[in-house]
């Protein structure tokens, strides 16, 4: 690759977080840009322009191709004291942003994992059909069989109709990005769901820090039940692509579930 946005680049290397795509800092004679090349690009890109409608913080989409995604380089840094507060507040309004219903208007996947995004007016049947007994035959027999018994008691567990929020999909730390005056939003794999589950995902590999819930805002009474059922899906992920070391973290939250 010798140009990009029509001018000749200067100097190319890898960036961190390219573990499901190839990601390069490109240096150009006028700023410095970052290129993702895979087969999901043209996705990120619609997904990251709607991040961006809806009032999130989010790398400018400069240009995209079949496999090749231009954004705005953004120089991390130290954050401000008061970053992870702003950041709550970011999510918050990106979240008052709804659909119509739960799911995405075309599929998605993380590495060999495929995402159903297949809309579907009923929030605790999205969870069930699309996440957690998507892909069922890939995990092991004997966790199949709770996720089974779990699915059918979800009507139970989840709110049959909560506001369809623009999710990230994907949000834990390494998908947060700081420069010095405010945190962003990577790598999305966006749907419209239950704004409770990217807080799940932001609590799983560790939390967020201080002011970012005084900044997004209280939460429904009982998000403590429903915690554990939203981090299921991200566990089930993790054991499908990278084995066993994460089958813990699944028991850990059928567990938590009672399941």
């Amino acid at each position: 690759m010798t140009r990009i946005l029509g001018l000749e680049v200067l100097d190319s290397r890898p960036l961190h977080g390219g573990d499901l795509s190839e990601v390069r800092l490109i240096t150009l004679p006028d700023r410095q840009v970052v290129v993702k090349r895979g087969r999901d690009v043209a996705t990120e890109a619609r997904m990251l322009r709607a991040m961006a409608r809806a009032g999130a913080p989010v790398p400018e989409v400069l240009e995209v191709g079949d496999d090749v995604l231009v954004l705005s380089y953004l120089p991390e840094t130290t954050p401000a004291t008061d970053t992870w507060r702003r950041l709550g507040a970011d999510l918050a309004r990106m979240h008052g942003t709804v659909g119509g219903r739960y799911g995405w208007d075309e599929d998605h996947a993380f590495g060999a994992v495929r995402i159903d995004n297949t809309p579907n007016g009923d929030w605790p049947g999205f969870w069930a059909e699309r996440r957690l007994l998507s892909g069922i035959a890939d995990v092991p027999q004997d966790l199949a069989g709770r996720l089974e018994r779990l699915a059918a008691r979800l009507p139970g567990l989840l709110p049959k109709t909560p506001p369809a929020a623009l999710l990230h999909g994907d949000l834990w730390a390494g998908n947060l990005l700081f420069t010095a005056e405010r945190g962003w939003l990577i790598d999305p794999a966006c749907y419209h769901g239950d704004a409770e589950v990217d807080l799940a995902m932001l609590h799983l590999f560790g939390r967020p820090g201080p002011g970012f819930d005084e900044g997004y805002g209280a939460l429904r009474p009982g998000w403590q039940d429903r915690r554990p059922i939203y981090q299921l899906w991200p566990a089930l992920v993790h054991l499908r692509l990278f084995g066993q070391g994460y089958r813990g973290m699944v028991e850990r939250c059928l567990g938590a579930i009672g399941a």
